[in-house]
């Protein structure tokens, strides 16, 4: 038993934990948990702990059911909102098949995967997410239309308002927790929250992900509202996404930064940014997986709906932030396409391999946007060479089964699940009759 382990099962002795929840995620990114006493622990260390994977989604086929999850002893925290009265306690689970082999549909793994790839090459991935949800008032928001917990807008100070006690109380158990919290905010939206992730690396922050949506979801619950990650809830409002900042180092030093150059931009920077431009649209059916993802994207709201890059410029797709154009160490790229719904693991994978994808074909970096894209014309854009995203999950999910990056990333499986799943998704919106229909047509007709 290694130290890891057996600093666990010390834990859990000497706190008095009751239950251990093991968790992992599904292809389409839903946390799943199951509970086991404390003498089951050292076993699921030693052996594992069974699972019917036909019955996750898109986890594998029935007739190859049977996978075993392996708790990460590095991801043990207690779960600070379960109390004294039953302490509880979590880790987030590897898969494998029962003759010990990783499963290739477990997204831990198909991150894991991309990351070994940028380590053959010498990088190490970081990621600092910038995550936006929705507060809404507990009683009308399973039913009808969501109603926001408050109407506050851009930072505003609310002074004794609900999202100020929230965001106080979701910090404290994240930090509790071990993830360090950068900011929190209230964001654009009426009811519209933001807090901001420390970077980390890819893995740990995807883990951290999960466990941010959990904790934010317990303390809506605590205090009496309801909390969404659904990209766009109310089509008059922003929507929600997952801004998420990246870079690459080797070792200690920070390889997207270069003294003197443009926006102290290295050229390793710049290939990577052309790789995320370039693949940005077969891509996105996994940054944005769902029907309403895409009525974010093109949503307006300072939403990305271009393949663009910009400095400072909160229009574009990916923007050069420069913050703090002296230090080295924080040279990163912003990625604002994915939304807050998306699975971490799948969409930091390909966000990854799409970089390198340029790294390694030396991609050549468009002109940067001046100004805001969406006073172009349409001539305009295309002449500049700005590809639009995709408008529908229908057509994000046509341009992703063509792309063998995305199937390289995901494997074989997950690749023909996810689009299987999505095709089905779309299929079952098409066939809706919506209010916007019946308001417009039911008595005009």
């Amino acid at each position: 038993m290694d130290k890891q382990q057996d600093f666990v099962l010390r834990q859990i002795e000497e706190r008095g934990i009751k239950f251990i929840r093991l968790w992992f995620t599904d292809v389409l990114g839903t946390l799943k948990s199951v509970a086991i006493a404390p003498a089951e622990v050292e076993g699921a260390f030693n052996e594992g702990i069974g699972l019917d994977g036909s019955a996750v989604e898109g986890f594998t086929r029935r007739s190859e059911a049977d996978m075993l999850l392996h708790p990460d002893p590095s991801t043990f925290q207690m779960l600070p909102w379960r109390g004294d009265i039953d302490p509880t306690a979590r880790m987030f689970c590897d898969i494998s098949t029962p003759d010990g082999q990783p499963s290739v549909t477990d997204p831990r793994r198909v991150l894991r995967r991309a990351l070994d790839v940028a380590s053959a090459q010498g990088f190490t991935f970081y990621v600092h997410p910038e995550i936006e949800f929705y507060l809404l008032k507990s009683d009308e928001a399973l039913g009808g239309e969501p109603v926001p917990a408050d109407n506050a807008g851009y930072f505003d100070n609310v002074p004794g308002g609900t999202a100020h006690d929230f965001r106080r109380r979701a910090v404290r158990i994240l930090e509790d927790l071990g993830i360090s919290v950068e900011y929190s905010h209230h964001e654009a939206g009426p009811g519209q929250n933001e807090i901001d992730l420390r970077f980390s690396d890819a893995l740990n922050t995807a883990d951290n992900v999960m466990t941010f949506r959990t904790v934010v979801k317990e303390v809506a619950i605590e205090q009496g509202v309801y909390a969404t990650f659904m990209p766009k809830p109310m089509w008059q409002h922003p929507g929600s996404g997952m801004h998420t900042h990246v870079s690459l180092f080797e070792g200690d030093t920070n390889v997207f930064h270069e003294p003197g150059a443009e926006y102290q931009l290295s050229k390793i920077g710049r290939h990577f940014v052309a790789g995320l431009l370039k693949h940005a649209p077969e891509i996105t059916a996994v940054t944005n997986q769902f029907v309403n993802s895409y009525k974010r994207i093109w949503g307006g709201d300072e939403a990305p709906s271009y393949a663009c890059w910009g400095h400072n410029n909160s229009s574009a797709l990916v923007r050069i932030p420069t913050y703090k154009p002296n230090k080295g160490g924080s040279a990163r790229v912003e990625y604002r396409g994915i939304d807050s719904a998306a699975n971490p693991y799948l969409a930091y994978a390909v966000l990854l391999s799409a970089g390198l994808k340029g790294v390694a074909e030396e991609y050549e970096l468009p002109a940067e946007i001046e100004g805001d894209i969406w006073e172009m014309s349409p001539r305009e854009r295309s002449v500049l060479g700005f590809a639009p995203l995709p408008s529908s999950l229908n057509e994000a999910i046509s341009i992703m089964e063509n792309s063998e990056l995305v199937a390289e990333t995901l494997g074989e499986q997950v690749f023909a699940y996810f689009l299987a799943n999505k095709r089905a998704e779309w299929k079952q919106y098409r066939a809706q009759v919506t209010p916007f229909e019946l308001a417009s047509n039911l008595h005009a007709l």
